[in-house]
């Protein structure tokens, strides 16, 4: 079987390729789905009923080694692993979804498994989603001052959908989950109301998913004279790893970077948030062109994405990625700890783990490598940067410090947790020095501006796990970790 790719003509005339997808239901139909063992295929099609599985031509064409199956890291990337699952649901879910006899209980079951994974982490549905007249704004959160985070509905999804990702509600079909705009006005309205944002984050799934001429439905309001107050408008993407042509040959790749000089032209720094997880998502050619066409319009162009356990836990892998994108003109922005939910067994490292790779990595790279800041968790409370371990006063301790906070107060405030070789997430860390909890634990210590406080909601940040909980609440459906206050993982 060849493949000849489905292609149209860009606006430069060239033959470009089409994007063409794989899911549950079409992977069968991909030529390299011959190559994977039964087992393998097993597992796609009996996990992917719990978790999103979306893939493309070029993700498999181009960046997987199929020759080094399932340890590729791509390949752990982006197809859902049987050990993702606990095996006890593995075996119900196998049994039901091989059997097809009764659908009701393969949807309850695939239910009960995703409400036990801690689905929306660290208050996004209970305290970041801002209100006005006391009613939430949908598609909107605000949880730090200076930023607002924006989900255009026509944006939620994306070329390809990664295996850890801590949006994976967004994409399986949990409406009651989903953050999602219809219209831009509200956003706008919103902005006007509060001239102490700077910035606009415009995330999903993923916004360049869509043409450009709805992107710019989006962008051109904020480029309004009476919202001068916001200075830099963020696109997060993974488009530059999974599908690079979007800035390249896609019909459209122009118009859009037409569109990023505009914003550039009208005094506003336009911000590229490129997902990477892999230097071998920037070794192609057309990845590497991608990351100049942007960088050529005035926009800059920062690298972020989390450390995860059988995918990137080489330091190698990091320099590497760190130095390409300088090169090019790209800048390291974080290296993030995976976060509580999700197959968060199959993907977390100890933090003491995660602190060895990163200071690895950077000692690799030369100073202009070092804007990178990590590993950094984003927790409840904020993101919480582990700056070191080490020995005070004869104690074994972590050092930390918030990069960003609900409370303002607490930024590049230093404090200490007890050093705990087996701690995955702030909910597991202990405070250093005898203390009973940390500073921002503390009555009085929380603040949240922004978001919905539930009447009677103690003013405090506890670090409770997304486990316990659900132990807490029986089980719990809905966001009972979120609403806890649990850690979570991932860029906020």
């Amino acid at each position: 079987m060849t493949t000849t790719p489905i292609a149209s003509w860009n606006s430069a005339g060239a033959l470009a390729p089409k994007f063409k997808p794989f899911i549950r239901q079409t992977i069968a139909n991909s030529r390299q789905w011959e190559w994977i063992p039964p087992d393998l295929q097993e597992a796609v099609q009996v996990v992917s009923h719990v978790l999103p599985f979306r893939t493309n031509e070029y993700v498999m064409d181009h960046l997987i080694d199929w020759s080094n199956i399932p340890d590729d890291p791509i390949y752990r990337l982006t197809f859902p692993h049987r050990d993702m699952l606990a095996p006890d649901d593995y075996a119900q879910l196998r049994e039901l979804v091989l059997g097809r006899a009764n659908q009701q209980a393969l949807t309850e079951l695939v239910r009960r498994i995703r409400m036990r994974m801690n689905p929306h982490p660290a208050g996004q549905m209970t305290h970041n989603v801002p209100r006005v007249n006391d009613a939430p704004l949908k598609g909107l959160q605000h949880k730090y001052k200076e930023t607002v985070l924006f989900f255009p509905s026509a944006g939620q999804t994306c070329h390809a959908y990664c295996t850890f990702c801590f949006r994976w509600p967004q994409f399986v079909g949990m409406d009651d989950m989903k953050f999602d705009a219809k219209e831009s006005h509200e956003l706008a309205s919103y902005l006007r109301m509060h001239p102490e944002v700077t910035d606009v984050l415009i995330t999903g799934g993923d916004p360049l998913i869509m043409n450009t001429r709805s992107l710019e439905a989006y962008i051109e309001p904020l480029l309004a004279p009476d919202l001068a107050h916001i200075q830099n408008i963020r696109i997060g993407t993974k488009s530059v790893a999974y599908w690079p042509q979007r800035f390249v040959t896609d019909r459209d790749a122009d118009d859009l970077l037409r569109l990023f000089e505009r914003v550039v032209d009208s005094g506003k720094n336009m911000a590229i948030m490129g997902h990477y997880n892999h230097a071998v998502e920037l070794r192609p050619d057309i990845a590497q062109q991608a990351v100049k066409r942007i960088v050529g319009t005035g926009a800059t162009l920062r690298m972020q994405g989390p450390l995860i356990r059988h995918i990137n836990e080489d330091p190698r892998s990091w320099a590497e990625l760190w130095q390409t994108g300088v090169r090019l003109g790209a800048i390291p922005y974080y290296m993030f700890v995976e976060r509580d939910t999700g197959p968060r067994e199959y993907f977390q490292l100890p933090l003491a783990r995660a602190h060895e790779i990163f200071q690895q990595a950077y000692q690799m790279v030369s100073g202009l490598s070092r804007t990178v800041r990590g590993p950094s968790m984003s927790a409840f409370p904020g993101k919480v940067v582990i700056d070191g371990i080490a020995n005070i006063g004869g104690e074994k301790v972590f050092a930390l410090q918030f990069l960003q906070a609900r409370n303002a107060d607490w930024v590049r405030k230093p404090f200490y947790a007890r050093f705990d070789p087996k701690a995955t997430w702030m909910d597991e860390l202990k405070p250093a020095f005898g203390k009973d909890k940390f500073f921002f634990e503390e009555e009085g210590g929380s603040r949240s501006e922004y978001g919905a406080e539930p009447p009677g909601q103690r003013k405090v940040i506890p670090l409770i796990s997304a486990r316990q909980d659900e132990a807490l609440r029986g089980g719990g459906t809905g966001g009972s970790a979120a609403a806890a206050g649990c850690g979570a993982r991932t860029p906020a």
